[in-house]
């Protein structure tokens, strides 16, 4: 077994939506306890497909100490289209919870999905599909985690997935 300063995570730059998807994939598996998602909309290239949701499914399932926290930084545009995720989500309310960013932080262009506190994909503009991801690199990773933290401690609780505005 390799101790952590051993350790290396994959980075890779990311250009298209496909790639995008396909790094939060690769996030969404190699979390153990906990993903935090910052989302413009709910972006359904990324989280209404198909290879997400299973990957999630599967992470929830596998442990029942999973959590999934996903703040929307757009709820205007999140509402109209459905989602599969936030289907999921109100099914397995225990385990995933949105909240809208406040309007005074919504000026926020950041988009992030960060598991545990060590692997993350981000773009600086969530309106954009450029962006990194590493599969190990938990300086950054906590660096945006944090950043997340403070934002959703902010942020208004949606008592219910019933009751979201989404």
């Amino acid at each position: 077994m390799t101790s952590q300063a051993e350790r290396k995570g994959t980075r890779r730059i990311l250009s298209r939506s496909e790639e995008i998807r396909a790094a939060v994939v690769d996030i969404t598996r190699c979390a153990e306890r906990a993903l935090a998602i910052l989302t413009p909309d709910l972006e359904p290239e990324i989280y209404d497909h198909d290879e997400f949701l299973e990957a999630l499914k599967k992470f929830i399932l596998a442990r029942g100490f999973a959590r999934v926290r996903v703040l929307i930084s757009d709820p205007v545009r999140a509402m109209k289209s459905g989602n599969q995720f936030v289907s999921m989500g109100r099914r397995l309310n225990s385990y995933i919870e949105f909240r809208n960013v406040k309007k005074e932080f919504r000026n926020l262009n950041e988009a992030f999905c960060i598991a545990d506190d060590t692997a993350l994909v981000y773009r600086a503009d969530g309106r954009r599909w450029e962006g990194i991801s590493d599969t190990y690199e938990p300086a950054v990773a906590r660096k945006y985690l944090t950043t997340f933290d403070e934002l959703w401690h902010a942020c208004e609780v949606e008592t219910t997935p019933r009751q979201m505005r989404l």
